[in-house]
């Protein structure tokens, strides 16, 4: 595993330090008047998503984690588990809810997703910042209903429910941003 100091951090860049994997959402050097320069950074726990802030000595070493990610395709549920295949090498793979986050809300059949894993773990499933995705279940819209900016409940076909607006149907197709869970437009 290479180590790097910590003058060569980098927003994106993953650590692996005693208590955990960490991705470096933000930093910062400081050179004070007096003593040594130091390192401010935000950083974000891989396996539980809480975001901490750390502060290091300029110039220690730390050891960065290569984290491999691959392009797959999600396949089907199998029970709890997501089933995913590799776009290249046609492998399947097993991925617990847990690794997928908030993204089980939006997953649909055929939908390509981008798998993180760091020594054979599975630690993150990126997916779109936004997917189209079609309405199970709403209270029909009223003609004339059209009052600005009024929301209603509606279920995705993923079983996630989101507010859209008042003239939304069952059926009707949406475009829903997966990193909010808000509706965006009508597709």
């Amino acid at each position: 595993m290479p180590a790097i100091t910590t003058n060569e951090l980098k927003n994106g860049i993953t650590l692996e330090l005693e208590n955990g994997l960490f991705q470096v959402v933000e930093f910062q050097h400081v050179k004070p008047g007096k003593g040594g320069a130091f390192v401010r950074t935000k950083i974000r726990n891989l396996r539980n998503g809480a975001v901490i802030e750390k502060t290091f000595n300029a110039g220690i070493r730390v050891e960065q984690a290569i984290i491999d990610r691959s392009d797959m395709q999600f396949l089907y549920r199998d029970g709890d588990d997501y089933v995913f295949m590799d776009t290249e090498t046609y492998d399947q793979m097993n991925v617990p809810p847990k690794a997928l986050g908030e993204a089980a809300d939006y997953m649909i059949e055929s939908m390509l997703a981008t798998v993180a894993m760091y020594q054979g773990e599975i630690i993150s499933v990126e997916i779109e910042a936004s997917v189209a995705l079609t309405i199970a279940d709403t209270d029909p819209g009223v003609q004339g209903d059209r009052v600005s900016g009024a929301r209603k409940p509606a279920t995705l076909e993923t079983g996630k429910v989101i507010q859209v607006p008042l003239f939304i149907n069952p059926g009707d197709k949406v475009k829903v941003d997966t990193r909010t869970g808000e509706y965006m437009t009508r597709v």
